[in-house]
């Protein structure tokens, strides 16, 4: 009872930390701001703050600001903890024991963050059937999404006037509605949410063009930016790799012997895509000698981490490091016959945690019973989510 004590207090802990954590993170995506403490705290410091932080308070933030953020992280961690309790019950409902959520709170102050690494229950049981691994499995991203595309819709048919940007950058006012054509002109700077189906769709048919913010801009708008987020975290948790949610789903649908050819393979695309464009063939042929050699230190580093990344799905070295190599030819080869096709990179991170940490293959199950036909169609609905959310490039530096 002790210990059950002391691990409930620690998940409220760490729940509330994350609350004020996604609220600070919200307020500086919100106003493009830092917090007058974070900037008294640099002034502190170094007896003035840095040129960075002294460019983006013109008016350093307070708490208006944070109570007016909570459009942001009440959406988002809703959507979380939907996901996570959705996990939760059925797993409960299948008898297999299982901890309440922990959050991970993480805010910088000096850079921007989403002010969490999301949040985790943890199985204290062996899950010994497919079927459960299954249902536990889709029962988080199916009902966070269904969440998401509800405070979407919400966000989009309820878009403030157009004027409302000019209380966030207020120095646009001066250009009227018109600012586009003015303050972009020569860097636009910040980030652009690369566009996925659903949000292209919502963006396009739901929302009141009159009303929908430039590109550059949609960040500031909370709703907007939680939902979007959900969609991408829902998309990671729903690829059909390893013990994520979509591994869960795949293995499900199509069983262990089936799964452990299809999803290294899966894993390979995600790699071969996630590097493209990182080195280019005319990069090397053009360039100066200095520029030859540091390329080519660069790309053995980089053959060194897709050999790590893939050594723990094959049983030898050799095969993993072969694998890498293809890659990398293939690589070379797609971005010589289109050196204008680029991958994101930004997903490198992700497939390192896939093939180190979090595992392509599945844990075997002693019960493997075939889905039944519902559970099948929920299958399929669980990948066509994983579609439609999914962004090639969901974060764009201008």
């Amino acid at each position: 009872m002790q210990s059950n004590t002391r691990t409930y207090f620690i998940q409220s802990i760490l729940f509330l930390l994350t609350i004020i954590t996604t609220t600070m993170a919200g307020a500086e995506w919100m106003y493009g701001n830092i917090f007058s403490f974070v900037y008294d705290f640099f002034e502190f410091l170094f007896g003035k703050p840095t040129e960075e932080a002294a460019v983006i308070a013109h008016t350093p933030m307070g708490w208006p600001e944070f109570v007016s953020a909570f459009q942001f992280s009440i959406p988002f961690l809703t959507i979380l903890t939907v996901h996570e309790f959705g996990h939760y019950f059925v797993a409960r409902a299948h008898q297999v024991k299982v901890t309440l959520p922990y959050y991970i709170p993480l805010w910088f102050g000096f850079t921007q963050s989403i002010g969490t690494m999301g949040a985790f229950i943890r199985i204290t049981s062996v899950v010994k059937s497919r079927l459960k691994f299954f249902d536990i499995g889709i029962a988080g991203p199916l009902a966070g999404f269904i969440v998401a595309l509800g405070v979407l819709w919400y966000g989009f048919t309820h878009l403030p006037p157009p004027e409302f940007i000019f209380t966030i950058h207020p120095e646009y006012a001066k250009y009227g509605l018109e600012y586009s054509k003015f303050v972009y002109e020569k860097a636009p700077g910040g980030i652009v949410l690369g566009d996925n189906i659903l949000f292209w769709f919502l963006k396009t048919y739901v929302a009141d063009p009159a009303r929908m913010p430039h590109e550059f801009e949609i960040i500031h708008y909370p709703y907007l930016f939680a939902g979007y987020l959900a969609l991408f975290f829902t998309s990671l948790n729903l690829i059909p790799i390893g013990q994520l949610d979509g591994g869960h789903v795949l293995y499900g649908l199509i069983g262990k012997k089936k799964f452990n050819v299809v999803a290294p393979v899966l894993f390979g695309i995600f790699a071969f895509y996630a590097g493209l464009g990182l080195f280019k063939a005319d990069t090397f042929a053009k360039g100066s000698t200095e520029v030859f050699y540091d390329q080519l230190m660069y790309l053995g580093l980089y053959i060194y981490f897709l050999f790590i990344c893939f050594r723990r799905i094959t049983e030898s070295a050799t095969t993993g490091l072969m694998i890498s190599l293809i890659i990398v030819v293939g690589q070379f080869a797609v971005s010589y016959i289109r050196p204008d096709w680029e991958g994101y990179s930004g997903f490198l991170a992700f497939v390192f945690i896939l093939g180190r940490f979090l595992g392509v293959k599945h844990p075997e199950t002693e019960e493997n019973e075939p889905l039944d036909t519902p559970r099948i169609i929920l299958g399929i609905c669980a990948l066509i989510i994983f579609v439609i959310s999914f962004s090639p490039r969901p974060f764009i530096e201008m």
